[in-house]
């Protein structure tokens, strides 16, 4: 069984039943991450100086604080002063013998990312551990849900537990498990499904990644799954949708969705399955994503009475959509993205291959991607982007996730092209770092811990010299593009600083390890030439 087939959704549940052989080839096709190698801390006391801080919790910045972090945890913020005037010395937190100092004046301090949909590699062949951890806690992400796995159960809680104790570079790690992962025949009855469950909570899941199977089967494992207080998330398989769309299975216990597949089938009002063409094959990808394009246009109208109800409903469950706009962003512009300006020095080869043109490669459909097809998208967008804006108004929780690794997105940066098309979608700046950090962390059960600057919780941090408000681009490892002072143009620097637990990580730096893995790998390449 080719093991790209496992990696995104809308397949038959016989294909997600993964032999251990297949899970033996995962792993060896993603290197595992090294020691840890950057990253000083944590301290018994750190002192940030003088920075102006973004709670996450939906509050105006404020600043200049001092912020002190002991060990991995946030014990003080103070404010020192006001903008624009000398700081007094009278009221800032003293400095006590072996204590690290920082000063940030000027930059902005925000909690750190929560990408709840991060694949640990596992799409182009090759493609390190390293690569990936290292762009993402470069970019702010400190927390990843991993959804599904798919280099292997025990591979991805060697990572877990790593990442857990700081051995290595990574952000903090919440592994999903693919539903019916590990087994050898397909799970054909309930009963199959809450001993799958069972056993996957004992591996040390922390939830379920689904892609779609029979309402029975799939009613009686978010069950057990609650039982086993597990998360669940789900992209909905369009071979399974007509069965099970997002409103059904949010009604049968699902905690979040991914993407949106599923949504506008539980708005539909005049039909009750899509409009597919007589010619369409779900095997060929072009088929299936020039007609995915064509799906908002058949849902009911926004504000409609159908619209309003799932809306409400879906609120009303506490569900979470997780939309990864930035995965199908080629699909409305595929030259924009396949010459994004972070290619050049950030993006693997084995990824540049593995997204050209390819009927074997999943996402990879560009086959003959026209005009019309690109507006059609742009056209499914608009009426995505209002349901999402309409759902966070009214209550519902949205978060931020990326899918990096297909369709021309790179890790790090794809994520901060989520915040910018969340801001397109009328989130306010605010808006969008709430659904990029406080968000995530509820939809995780860990807001106790993580998601907001608070005194208490733990110090994952973001901190970039630049007011990410005012300009989402600040945030991208190739930073803004812009004139400066002598009139030439330049680049800003991106995030300066992650801190993950507590560690203090220079950005710079691991942008700096990933251009060398790049160019190293680009090397090789030459020489097989």
């Amino acid at each position: 069984m080719p093991i790209r087939l496992l990696f995104h959704a809308a397949l038959l549940v016989a294909v997600l039943s993964v032999s251990a052989d297949a899970l033996s080839d995962t792993t060896e096709r993603t290197p595992s991450a090294p020691e840890r190698d950057r990253g000083e801390g944590p301290y018994k006391r750190l002192i940030l100086r003088g920075g102006t801080y973004i709670s996450g919790e939906g509050a105006p910045p404020v600043g200049p604080v001092d912020i002190v972090i002991e060990q991995d945890r946030i014990t003080e913020i103070t404010a020192v002063g006001n903008p624009g005037v000398p700081i007094l010395p009278e009221g800032r937190p003293v400095a006590q013998s072996g204590d690290r100092e920082m000063d940030v004046s000027g930059m902005y301090i925000l909690p750190g990312f929560i990408d709840m949909h991060g694949h640990i590699g596992g799409s182009a062949k090759g493609t390190p551990a390293e690569y990936v951890f290292k762009l993402w806690l470069a970019h702010g992400i400190t927390t990843v849900r991993e959804p599904g796995s798919f280099n292997g159960v025990d591979w991805t809680m060697r990572h877990v537990k790593a990442s857990e104790k700081n051995l290595i570079v990574a952000p903090r790690i919440v592994p999903y498990i693919g539903f019916g992962q590990g087994l050898s025949k397909p799970v054909f009855s309930p009963e199959q499904a809450r001993d799958w469950v069972r056993t996957i909570k004992k591996s040390g899941a922390a939830g379920i990644k689904f892609f779609g199977s029979t309402p029975a089967i799939i009613s009686a494992a978010l069950d057990e799954a609650k039982k086993q207080q597990l998360g669940t998330m789900m992209h909905h398989a369009q071979l399974n949708v007509m069965g099970t769309n997002a409103l059904d299975s949010a009604r049968m216990g699902l905690t979040s969705m991914e993407h949106w597949y599923g949504l506008p089938e539980a708005l539909f009002s005049g039909q009750v399955i899509q409009n597919y063409p007589a010619n369409y094959n779900y095997q060929n990808e072009q088929d299936r994503f020039a007609n995915a394009g064509l799906l908002w246009k058949q849902a009911a109208a926004p504000g409609s009475e159908k619209w309003n109800a799932v809306r409400d409903e879906l609120i009303k469950l506490d569900f979470t959509i997780n939309p990864t706009l930035t995965i199908y962003e080629a699909t409305r512009d595929a030259s924009a993205q396949r010459n994004a300006q972070w290619h050049q020095d950030y993006t693997l080869p084995t990824l540049t291959n593995f997204f050209k043109p390819n009927r074997y490669a999943h996402g990879s459909f560009w086959f003959d991607w026209t005009t019309d097809q690109e507006i059609a998208w742009r056209e499914n967008y608009r009426i995505w982007f209002q349901f999402l804006n309409d759902y966070k108004n009214h209550g519902g929780r949205v978060t931020a996730g990326s899918d990096a690794g297909y369709i021309y997105k790179i890790y790090g940066f794809a994520y901060i092209q989520e915040l910018e098309l969340l801001r397109e979608a009328g989130f306010n700046p605010l808006e969008v770092i709430q659904v990029a950090t406080l968000n995530g962390a509820e939809a995780l059960a860990m807001e106790q811990d993580i998601g907001s600057l608070v005194p208490g919780k733990k110090a994952d941090m973001v901190i970039v010299a630049e007011n990410p408000l005012a300009n989402f681009k600040v945030l991208y490892g190739t930073g803004h593009y812009r004139l400066n002072a002598n009139n030439e143009p330049e680049h800003s620097k991106g995030v300066r600083y992650t801190i993950k637990d507590g560690i203090v990580y220079d950005a710079q730096q691991l942008l700096n390890d990933v251009r060398d893995m790049v160019q190293q790998a680009k090397q090789v390449e030459q020489t097989k030439i």
